[in-house]
């Protein structure tokens, strides 16, 4: 196992771009996720991949709420898709268009994973992030993606039958062996996050504060990981790239503001100074 600093990354630098190519180079994202009651969490993702340095952002999300997201995010084109109770409850429309998409994150602002089953069988080469109520569809019969999950204790103890309990005792066997069961990254959040590979590498994540444990904080998170792959970096650089981005955020905002009470929109303000100095 390797613990994520600076020196690490600044080893395993992302890929280099190519200025003459503009925002081509830097991927396509699509988001996919929200509900009428949470409005925001596909805002938070869409403006997360930015910062991270992606170049072309697509938001799908329910009818109800893609006029306000769209104000919302003015960088990003945002399609409304039919929706029953406020939820999701079809991605058909976007079966087309995945194949142009570079990254897709799922899950954002979801409850019910459904509409999302058409989505994971569409063949693309995209690598999905897959956050929030998107890990639901992990925990039946686990769509074969080159994918990147971003549970926290409670999601991981629904995926694999364990109490959250024995997942925040001893958290790194499980992450490890959930990666290597589902074929994915797993990034298990908590105060330290582990970053599984599927061929058994771990990388711990120790940076960070309390005051990142608050509302929106993890849509953030999958925001930053979509971008970064966006821009050609692989599932597992992504991953512990975003993760440690994320919280040094928090750990700069705890002491502009103080350990509680910053806000999740507020890290992303922090994220592309970061992404400069570790890219050096």
């Amino acid at each position: 196992m390797k613990k994520i600093t600076p020196a690490l990354l600044r080893r395993w630098q992302l890929p280099a771009l190519d200025s003459e190519l503009g925002k081509e180079a830097r991927g396509h994202v699509l988001v996919v996720g929200g509900s009428d009651e949470i409005p925001g969490a596909v805002v938070l993702a869409a403006v997360g991949a930015l910062r991270a340095g992606a170049g072309t952002l697509e938001i799908a999300t329910t009818a109800g709420i893609a006029g306000n997201v769209a104000v919302a995010v003015p960088e990003s084109r945002t399609r409304g898709l039919p929706s029953r109770r406020g939820e999701l409850a079809s991605t058909r429309r976007l079966l087309a268009d995945v194949a142009t998409c570079d990254t897709i994150l799922i899950g954002p602002g979801m409850r019910d994973p459904a509409s999302l089953r058409a989505l994971v069988k569409a063949k693309t080469k995209a690598t999905f992030v897959v956050d929030a109520g998107a890990l639901k569809l992990y925990a039946q019969r686990p769509p074969r993606l080159r994918a990147i999950l971003t549970p926290h204790a409670g999601e991981m103890a629904e995926l694999c039958g364990a109490t959250k309990a024995r997942i925040l005792a001893d958290p790194e066997p499980i992450a490890r062996d959930m990666a290597r069961r589902l074929h994915a990254v797993v990034a298990l959040k908590g105060a330290a996050t582990y970053v599984a590979s599927p061929d058994g590498r771990v990388w711990l994540n120790t940076a960070g504060n309390l005051g990142l444990g608050t509302s929106g904080s993890g849509d953030t998170l999958s925001g930053v990981i979509a971008g970064l792959c966006a821009r050609g970096a692989t599932p597992e650089q992504a991953a512990v790239w975003g993760v440690y981005l994320h919280a040094r955020s928090g750990d700069l905002l705890a002491r502009k503001i103080g350990p509680l009470g910053f806000l999740a929109r507020e890290l992303l303000d922090q994220i592309p100074p970061l992404l400069a100095r570790l890219s050096r």
